[in-house]
This record gives structure tokens, sequence and C-alpha cells, in this order.
């Protein structure tokens, strides 16, 4: 859209000079941002497409800043976020309400997370949102519990990370392990004086082809049940459930009550009322189902 003209940081860049440099570009008040979006929007005024990125260039700095623990340069992951913030603005819709900032947090997020995911090798990192909701946030409750050896954590700490994320001690244990440990090639000799490999000793575990096809059937399936049940909410409810229910990292009551200016407790109260109309209408269409097919 616009990248051409955003600033770039190179590997053997300066960050401090890319700092200051996207300094030059001003902050835009509410007014001037809703003008600027609409006139994207609706004339594909690319000049206020770039203006609106690159006001929220130090936004995406400070969140690239974040992810610094992971081992990758920072000048890749300022990248990944501009890329994100790029998508924010491509599909950002003024006549919301909200901040385009408030909106592009979650874009620039996403762009940043899934570019380390990618990063990582596969035997260091799962699949599931519990668990890259636990990569993403292990580091972030070791360091407020001063955990910062590389050994194994103690009972009590894997007990409290465990309750604090919602997921099991044993994986809080296993991705501490894989965070911890070194990549070592599945071509590595067994032996030195020997010709076997450690991947000849690999199980192929993964589930045979019927398995996966009708998993992914039943997936598909319930994909199609919530999108279904999705619109019968309004369109607040609908953004609210979003944003708490269904992120990996849920947005807090106390931003959605500053967009939508109302309380937090209002805010509360839609939350469980939407979701509540949620689980009744997938109930319902999962029984049409049923007996559609029956």
């Amino acid at each position: 859209m616009v990248s051409s003209k955003i600033p770039a940081l190179t590997p053997e860049g300066n960050l401090s000079r890319y700092l200051q440099d996207i300094r030059k570009f001003p902050m835009l008040e509410q007014n001037e941002e809703y003008m600027l979006a609409k006139r994207w929007r609706e004339h594909d005024d690319t000049d206020a497409a770039h203006t609106l990125v690159t006001s929220h260039l130090r936004l995406v700095a400070k969140i690239a800043m974040g992810y610094r623990g992971y081992g990758l340069p920072v000048s890749e992951l300022i990248s990944e976020g501009n890329v994100g913030m790029m998508q924010a603005v491509k599909r950002f819709d003024p006549e919301k309400g909200f901040r385009l900032a408030t909106y592009a947090m979650w874009w620039i997020r996403a762009s940043i997370q899934e570019y380390i995911l990618h990063s990582w090798s596969l035997v260091k990192m799962g699949t599931t949102a519990a668990q890259k909701k636990l990569f993403f946030n292990l580091r972030k409750l070791k360091g407020q519990m001063s955990a910062i050896d590389e050994g194994d954590l103690s009972p009590e700490q894997v007990t409290h990370i465990a309750d604090t994320l919602k997921v099991s001690e044993n994986d809080v244990v296993q991705m501490n392990r894989r965070l911890a440990g070194p990549d070592n090639s599945l071509n590595a000799p067994l032996r030195i004086d020997g010709d076997g490999e450690w991947q000849d000793w690999l199980v192929d575990e993964t589930e045979s082809q019927e398995v996966q096809f009708a998993e992914s059937e039943e997936l598909t399936k319930r994909r199609a049940l919530l999108e279904d049940a999705l619109q019968t909410l309004n369109e607040r409810e609908r953004h609210i459930l979003q944003e708490r229910r269904l992120k990996d990292n849920p947005t807090t009551l106390e931003d959605l009550s500053h967009i939508y200016d109302i309380s937090r407790e209002r805010v509360r109260q839609i939350e469980v009322r939407a979701f509540e109309k949620l689980q009744k209408a997938i109930k319902n269409a999962a029984i049409e189902q049923k007996l559609a097919s029956s």
C-alpha cells in the first residue's frame, strides 16, 4: 500500500537513528485521523493512508520492543509490526467511533507474533491457542517471579503460572524446557562412529488421513456454526465478545469502556449477555443440523 514510503530499519541499521526519524511524523488529532481515514476508505487516497501509517510508527516500535526477549532482531520485529499497521489502516472503519491506535494494536501484535512463531523451530513451539498464549506469557511471568535461571521451575512457580494462564502444569514444564533448551539437528549421528541418525528413530505419531479428514470436517462445521451464531448479535455485542472471548490476549474491560464510553461493569454485562446469546444460537443451530441429517 505505502510500504515504499515508510522509513526502513535494516538489520545493520541504527535503531536510535530510526526512532529519531519516525518522531518527525506528527501525531494526529481525532478529527484529522477521521478525515484521513475517510479519504483513504472512500477515495483510495494513498497519501492519506501513508499519513495514517507513519503517524503510528512510534506505536509499532513500542509494541515491537516488548518482544525483544525472543532472540530476533528488533529491526525485523519492527518491520513485521509495520506490515500489521498497514493491514490495520487498510481495514480501519472510522465510522465505528474508536481511534485507529486501539484498532491497530491487535494487527501489530498479531503480525509480530506470527513472525516469531514462524521463526522458532516447530519442535520448540506448539500450535494450539493455549500453547501460543503460554509461549508469549511465560517469560513475563517468570520475570515477575524472579525465576530468571535456565533450570526447571519450582513446583510452586509451575502451579502459579498454570493457574494464571489456565493451562496444565505439564504444559508449563514442557514449554519452559523447550524455551531453555538448544535446537539439535535431527540429522546428527547417533554415535561418532555410526551411520544412523536421530531422525531414524522418530516415530510417526500423526493421525491417519481418515482421522485428519474427519477432524477437519468437524472443525469446519464448528467454525460455520460460530460464524452464523455471531451474526445473531448486534455490532457492539459482537465486537465486545470477540475482543473479550475470542482473542489470545483479550482486550481489557477498561479499554472497551473507553471505546464505547460506558462503564466497565456495563461492558462486562454486555459480554455475558452476548456469550449467552451465542451459546443459545449455536445450540439451536446444532440441533437443527442434527434433525436435518437424521
